[in-house]
């Protein structure tokens, strides 16, 4: 193995981000040891990091963030000097229906992060603690106006209001103990091996089944939307030259209806299974709203564009495309992270 420039730890490792990250950062940086931590529940796969596993610079440790002992085993034993924060419960309708599970995780598992990054690095330098989090911590727009680092934090979801009260413990941390953070609020990602509770692959296999795609209310909340991929060249440009104590939106100017991003995509799926024109359309039904309902989330990503010159490549259709080709062609993964208890759920449910 090459000598070792840094021990980085990435937590949610497995998941749909940060697998992506994973093996981004294994590839790229041969001299950094990645390590990866996550805890393997319903969303978390290594099947997504099957490439990469065998590499020399790449290790896996399952276990929690809630659990501070194993936390500060995994510290001493890797040298850990860096953390890139992705392990958090994510999905919104799961947060309505059990909000503690959030509160474990998303609060006091970063929590925990933190104060074994502060104990551990008290007398080291060249440490980074980098927090991911979200832009449902700001709350709701309205019809006009974008998401700034300046935007007022106004969650409406249990799960919006874990990340906006894990984005301010990290923040405090940096005032209170001097620790080093950076933190960056992104829009909805898509693309491959996303657990599909999310619309995008939840939709695609329905519509391959021939089954009801429900939207919820009127169709018309609006998301910006960026490829998972794009997002991962952003946390790396972040971790790499982004300011201490900063935070940076990273969206992909890219705003959608729900409505109208399902007709896109019912429209790229009907051309690549060969069907009937309108016949995944037909599939569109309405369905009661979920409570707390977020109208309207859109980033304005300039800051990180000006500042340290990233912006997204993948326009929406290229990626949607790419996004409909992988799941087509890869129905074994699909159908073995959906199977059992969970598969009847995520078919008869619209969860975004």
């Amino acid at each position: 193995m090459p000598n070792i420039e840094r021990n980085i730890l990435i937590t949610g490792g497995a998941g749909f981000i940060g697998s992506h990250l994973v093996r981004l950062f294994v590839r790229r940086y041969p001299n950094y040891r990645i390590v990866n931590l996550d805890a393997l529940t319903y969303a978390g796969n290594l099947d997504n990091l099957s490439d990469v596993a065998s590499q020399s610079n790449y290790l896996f440790r399952k276990g929690d963030i809630t659990d501070v002992a194993f936390l500060e085993a995994i510290f001493k034993e890797f040298d850990i000097d860096s953390v890139i924060h992705l392990a958090a419960e994510s999905h919104v309708d799961r947060s309505i229906s059990d909000p503690m599970a959030f509160v474990r995780t998303n609060v006091m598992g970063t929590a925990n992060l933190l104060q074994t990054a502060t104990k551990y690095w008290r007398n080291t330098q060249n440490n980074l603690f980098y927090h991911i989090s979200t832009d449902e911590v700001y709350g709701s727009l309205g019809k006009t106006g974008l998401f700034t680092e300046k935007t007022a934090y106004d969650p409406n979801s249990p799960y919006a209001a874990s990340k906006a009260a894990s984005d301010h413990f990290v923040r405090a941390y940096a005032q209170t103990y001097d620790l080093p953070v950076v933190i960056s609020n992104c829009s909805n990602n898509y693309g491959p091996n996303q657990f599909p509770e999310k619309l995008i692959p939840l939709f695609i296999n329905n519509i391959k089944e021939n089954e009801e795609l429900p939207l919820y209310g009127d169709g018309q909340y609006t998301r910006d939307w960026l490829y998972v991929l794009d997002h991962v060249e952003a946390i790396d440009t972040v971790f790499h030259q982004g300011k201490l104590g900063e935070t940076y939106n990273i969206g992909g100017f890219n705003e959608w209806k729900n409505i109208d991003l399902v007709r896109v995509l019912c429209q790229l799926m009907e051309e690549k299974l060969q069907r009937p024109k309108g016949s995944a359309e037909a599939l569109i039904c309405f369905v009661k709203d979920r409570p707390g309902h977020d109208r309207r989330y859109a980033i304005d990503a300039n800051k990180i564009k000006k500042e340290l010159g990233w912006e997204p490549r993948v326009t929406f259709e290229e990626g949607l495309s790419k996004t409909i080709d992988w799941y087509l062609a890869n129905a074994a993964w699909l159908e073995n992270v959906v199977s059992g208890a969970y598969k009847n759920y995520y078919k008869k449910q619209y969860l975004t």
